[in-house]
């Protein structure tokens, strides 16, 4: 069982740790990254961040850094332009140039190599460029025309105008430039000063609007020479799913794992107790090795019993076997229950029986204390208990004649004044009862089963107690409550008084025929009958 408890927790742990960490790869295959306030991801490809040949990218999407921490998508003919925004729904790039003169980098951009087309706002157009001098101020810009600050000097005015209209300005002090710009198509919206000097570009091949609808991602098919693409990853809803299904498994987990570490702190709890338990007997068993009784193993026990085979009876803290010691000497051996772990009733038992030698108390042989398994070893009593003598159904002849009943009882009484006042130490039973009296073959009586006995000094006049002790229909009053006294050795004389009252009728102090609510004790009994005038019905001898 402990090495269940032990290999658990490995499992679990191991369960626990391959999904998060599969997981985890599934979040790192084509990470999306993020360069300030832009997130990258396919197609496009970071330059120096990912392998030439990874699929997590698309040929002509690549970025690169360049100073200043800024974001540079290569076109073809070397164009650069730094990259101001991606719309990966609408699948739209907006750029501009780095030195902010889009005009010196368009006449050499050819995007029919490229994945990219432009994007504009307004209908295509075409423009003438005029280079005109800064020596008179004699014209303004309106919608007609417009002027290129980056490509102008403190010398000279760079105007462009539609191709298809006649210009709105003077030509004096003007010409023509070499700039081919006006042979380009679809630059007004690039070159209009509203939109601050902004290139938009599309692109429709990869398109991933298939994947990420359902939540996954895309990615270049391996060895694919057509450009082909390919759905990858656990949807958002087997995400979800996941997660719930790992923090049901962590929640899980934790619990089974807090239950293990429980059942681990009970056996070590349980262990500590029965090894203090163990400790205290060993102490106790020194103080009083003096007195010799006999110490047995559990297999000496097992050997004198033979197997625990011939049981003669059964009580509450234990089950008594007949056995022989290795002399034929006839013994009874009480196994007591695992259930005291303190081994409170062991000690009582033997702590009381070493001071005891008289003929009306059972006479203690040995004992066997081997771990958690505990034992005494008493004197046979051939003849069993009175109370297979007093309680006999009628047609059974098991009667003792009163002379032999008067007998036992003055020997019971003369065996409790001994234990009151002939030991060293007072020994109180607090459990006499018939079932506590053994007969030997010349039924003379012993009293036996000390488990709830109480040693205490003889000068003391009180015992204190913590609980009630003793079998219900022979408990002194004051032991089950202290408004009724003080408990003393007077207690056993009630429960003396009790075992009498029983001898003589011939029936139990509680009506076991009676529901439990309703029982009827002895005394009460012998009041009701003489209340209704009826005779006691006490066994008279024949």
């Amino acid at each position: 069982m402990e090495s269940f408890f032990k290999v658990v927790p490995f499992f679990i742990c191991f369960f626990l740790i391959a999904n998060v960490s599969e997981l985890k790869a599934a979040q790192q295959k084509c990470q999306t990254k993020r360069c300030k306030h832009q997130t990258i991801r396919f197609p496009f490809r970071l330059k120096g961040l990912e392998p030439v040949l990874c699929d997590c990218g698309y040929p002509g999407f690549d970025i690169s850094y360049i100073e200043k921490k800024r974001m540079v998508l290569e076109l073809p003919q070397n164009v650069k332009l730094v990259v101001k925004h991606i719309d990966y729904r609408a699948q739209r790039i907006q750029l501009s140039d780095p030195e902010g003169c889009l005009p010196l980098q368009l006449p050499n951009l050819n995007l029919s190599l490229s994945p990219f087309w432009f994007t504009g706002s307004y209908p295509p157009q075409k423009y003438t460029v005029f280079n005109c001098s800064r020596k008179k101020n004699w014209y303004y810009e309106n919608e007609k025309y417009y002027k290129i600050p980056c490509l102008s000097s403190p010398e000279f005015q760079v105007l462009t105008t539609p191709s298809d209209s006649s210009p709105t300005f003077s030509l004096v002090n003007c010409s023509r430039t070499l700039l081919n710009i006006s042979e380009t198509a679809v630059y007004s919206e690039m070159l209009h000063y509203k939109r601050g000097g902004i290139v938009q570009l599309s692109w429709s091949k990869p398109n991933c609007t298939k994947c990420e609808a359902v939540g996954r991602k895309c990615k270049l098919m391996n060895d694919n020479i057509h450009g082909e693409i390919e759905c990858f990853g656990t949807t958002k809803k087997e995400r979800e799913r996941r997660k719930i299904l790992l923090a049901m498994g962590i929640i899980l987990g934790s619990c089974l794992l807090g239950l293990i570490l429980f059942g681990l702190y009970h056996i070590h709890r349980s262990r500590k107790a029965a090894k203090d338990a163990q400790l205290k007997i060993e102490k106790f068993l020194e103080d009083y090795r003096v007195l010799k009784p006999s110490r047995y193993s559990y297999a000496d026990t097992k050997r004198i019993t033979d197997q625990f085979k011939d049981k003669l009876g059964e009580g509450a803290y234990g089950t008594v076997f007949k056995g022989t010691l290795s002399n034929d000497v006839l013994v009874a051996v009480k196994v007591l229950n695992n259930f005291n772990a303190t081994g409170e009733e062991f000690i009582n038992e033997v702590g009381s029986m070493c001071r005891i030698h008289h003929v009306n108390v059972t006479r203690l042989i040995g004992f066997c204390a081997d771990g958690n398994k505990r034992a005494l070893v008493y004197e046979y009593m051939r003849n069993e208990s009175l109370e297979k003598f007093i309680f006999v159904a009628k047609e059974e002849d098991h009667h003792l004649g009163w002379e032999k009943l008067q007998d036992i009882a003055m020997w019971i009484a003369k065996g409790i004044e001994y234990l009151h006042h002939g030991c060293d130490q007072q020994i109180l039973h607090f459990d006499i009862k018939p079932h506590n009296i053994l007969l030997d073959k010349n039924f003379n009586p012993k009293i036996s089963d000390f488990g709830l006995a109480k040693l205490c000094s003889k000068e003391q006049s009180a015992v204190s107690m913590t609980a009630a002790r003793g079998t219900m229909g022979y408990i002194a009053p004051e032991v089950l409550s202290r408004n009724f006294g003080r408990v003393t050795h007077k207690s056993d004389v009630y429960s003396f008084g009790m075992l009498l009252l029983e001898m003589v009728g011939g029936r139990k102090n509680i009506d076991a025929t009676v529901g439990s609510a309703r029982q009827v004790y002895f005394p009460e009994w012998v009041y009701n009958c003489l209340d209704r005038g009826e005779e006691l019905r006490i066994r008279i001898e024949k």
